[in-house]
């Protein structure tokens, strides 16, 4: 259903199901569809008042019918992402576009939410589906095994999935590392066994040195 018409517009086979998508990430269609405004960005009440409690935005539309859409997002890489009954875990302004296999919610993250400035939750992605991930330049793909935990800058992460924990690591940064100030005093730091999406352009923070 979901494929890529070079690395940053995704082509959409929509027959019939419930396709949710970035609001305002359509660039054509053909055929016929119906496209519906979705309020919050996780499905059910849950979604909706914790994405208000935060102050995060992210507008999805539904997009039902026959024929293809083309969705894209300010000339951003899109990654697909195949889930088989796991969960993604995404920032809310990195996801474009999830098929009807699919289930959205949001979750709670603690400290790196709120250090990036984007509330205290981050957005789910379950079921067995497609789902198609935003990032600022061409993502990578991390491996985390149990004998090889990884360590990422917040600014450069996009999501993970799999049986990974997370952490935080405070005090010295890449930043410091290289001699240069004003980062983040934290890291986030993954165990387990799964997959790390990682942006080779880091985001703006707003907390500084928290």
């Amino acid at each position: 259903m979901f494929r890529l018409q070079g690395s940053k517009v995704l082509a959409v086979d929509v027959t019939g199901d419930a396709v949710k998508a970035k609001n305002g990430s359509m660039v054509a269609y053909d055929g016929q569809m119906a496209f519906k405004k979705l309020s919050g960005g996780g499905e059910g009440l849950r979604g909706m008042v914790t994405r208000r409690l935060t102050g995060e935005q992210m507008t999805v539309m539904e997009v039902r019918g026959q024929g293809t859409c083309w969705f894209a997002d300010r000339a951003a890489e899109i990654n697909l992402v195949a889930l088989r009954g796991d969960t993604l875990y995404v920032e809310s302004s990195n996801l474009l576009a999830t098929d009807a296999g699919l289930r959205t919610g949001t979750t709670f993250t603690g400290l790196r939410g709120a250090s990036q400035g984007n509330g205290l939750f981050t957005t789910t992605v379950e079921g067995t589906g497609q789902a198609a991930i935003l990032s600022d330049g061409p993502a990578v793909v991390l491996r985390v095994s149990p004998q090889y935990p990884l360590t990422v800058d917040p600014g450069a992460y996009i999501a993970h999935q799999g049986n990974v924990r997370q952490s935080f690591q405070s005090g010295v940064t890449f930043r410091t590392l290289m001699g240069e100030g004003g980062g983040e005093a934290f890291q986030l730091r993954f165990e387990g066994d799964g997959l790390v999406y990682v942006q080779p352009s880091e985001r703006n923070t707003i907390a500084g040195d928290l």
